[in-house]
């Protein structure tokens, strides 16, 4: 994998065609595999023999991981997103409150007036040639506006937060960078718990510190990802026998998913939306007119430029054939949302265009089956008010270089671009 991520799309693009599974090599020299097909990513990420905790990464467990490593954050912190069975529905089921159809939907108005607030502000932002950043005033603010909102993080540690989790996905950096960002991580998130234990809300954070119990760390069962429909529904009802109690490195290792996950990931979707819109200004119009929802554009960004590109891990805990390749147990597996977004065999010949009238296929943007983004509908909500309103305010709104002079993200696991000037006409 290319740690510095210059040609997302191509490598994907590459590993898809070679075979539905592929084996790469990791940063540190970690030989792991990639799954880069739709039917196969979607049986792959729903196989119960397929397990998201560290205890079963063969090389983690035979001490063959190098003694710092870039990806250590992804397999081992304790979490949600690495966790399973039990202890993953108990995680899930705390962290699903916070996504409630009620609670997103009372999120609508104040995520309009931030985003208005941001619209406003934008010519403000220009440069002495007219040109502004949209990634940094406006595809950032809002959705860390709204993740802040939700976890009660303090404006104060916001841009902090940002910076860290942007350097944490980033492969591209040494192993001493990356840890020493993971250090930078917890004390944040250390200040962010003591602030909400001292001053409890109506947030997130001050609920998973109500529910910080002296339960024994879970067993982390063995039941892997098993197939569910991503509504929360698979969770555990949280009653009795200390099913809703969490450890101080539970409770971390969750504000940092919702963190990364709340943020970066819907940063990279409005960034992508508005630069298929302006490579695509074909598309718009329909948009403009009233004959294509907003929504439409949100599903077919996620299919065509998936806001992660490669996410990080899962472990067979038995040898499994994927259309006649062999995944070994214990191999580290990236699930390769970008490449399995293109894939014609799902999608057809003309997979690789950009189409928001494209009939509506069940994309993998968000994951599949018991680990699907609990943040979704969310994510929606916040990317359709975005450009509804972005591209209202600027119907003419164009990227000001072209494609091929915007700087890529750093990393083969985020996907998108560092900046995205643009001009408000």
């Amino acid at each position: 994998m290319d740690p510095a991520g210059t040609a997302v799309q191509a490598e994907a693009a590459a590993l898809r065609e070679t075979a539905a599974a592929c084996p790469v090599t990791l940063p540190g020299g970690v030989p792991g595999m990639i799954v880069t097909r739709h039917r196969e990513l979607r049986e792959f990420l729903a196989d119960p023999r397929v397990a998201k905790n560290a205890r079963h990464f063969g090389a983690h467990q035979r001490g063959e991981l190098p003694e710092q490593w870039q990806l250590n954050a992804f397999a081992l912190v304790r979490g949600m997103t690495t966790a399973d069975g039990d202890d993953h529905r108990r995680l899930r089921g705390l962290a699903a409150k916070a996504f409630t159809p009620r609670r997103v939907a009372a999120l609508r108005p104040w995520i309009e007036r931030l985003t208005g607030d941001l619209i406003a502000a934008l010519p403000g932002r220009r440069d002495a040639g007219g040109v502004v950043d949209l990634r940094r005033w406006f595809a950032y603010p809002l959705p860390m506006g709204v993740i802040s909102e939700l976890l009660g993080v303090d404006a104060v540690h916001r841009d902090r937060l940002h910076g860290l989790t942007h350097r944490l996905v980033s492969t591209s950096s040494t192993a001493a960078d990356a840890m020493a960002t993971q250090a930078g991580i917890h004390e944040v998130l250390a200040q962010v718990v003591a602030a909400r234990r001292a001053t409890p809300g109506d947030d997130l954070t001050s609920a998973l510190i109500a529910a910080r119990g002296d339960a024994p760390a879970g067993a982390h069962g063995d039941d892997g990802a098993r197939d569910g429909s991503g509504d929360g529904s698979g969770s555990g009802d949280g009653s009795g026998d200390g099913a809703e109690r969490l450890d101080d490195a539970e409770l971390t290792g969750t504000l940092l998913l919702m963190i990364v996950a709340g943020h970066e990931t819907t940063l990279n979707l409005i960034t992508n939306a508005v630069r298929a819109l302006s490579a695509h200004p074909e598309q718009l119009g329909p948009v403009l007119r009233g004959e294509t929802g907003w929504d439409a554009v949100v599903e077919e960004t996620l299919r065509w430029d998936s806001p992660v590109a490669n996410f990080p891990f899962r472990y067979p805990t038995a040898d499994i054939e994927v259309d006649g390749v062999t995944v070994p147990r214990g191999t580290p597996v990236l699930a390769g949302y970008a490449a399995a977004g293109r894939d014609p065999r799902e999608y057809g010949p003309d997979a690789g265009r950009f189409d928001v009238t494209r009939p509506a296929n069940r994309h993998l943007a968000f994951g599949h089956g018991a680990h699907y983004c609990l943040g979704a509908p969310l994510a929606r909500l916040e990317a359709v008010i975005a450009l509804r309103e972005l591209f209202a305010a600027y119907p003419r709104l164009r990227v000001a270089v072209p494609e091929d002079a915007l700087p890529p993200l750093p990393g083969f696991i985020g996907n998108s671009v560092a900046a995205l000037p643009v001009t408000l006409e």
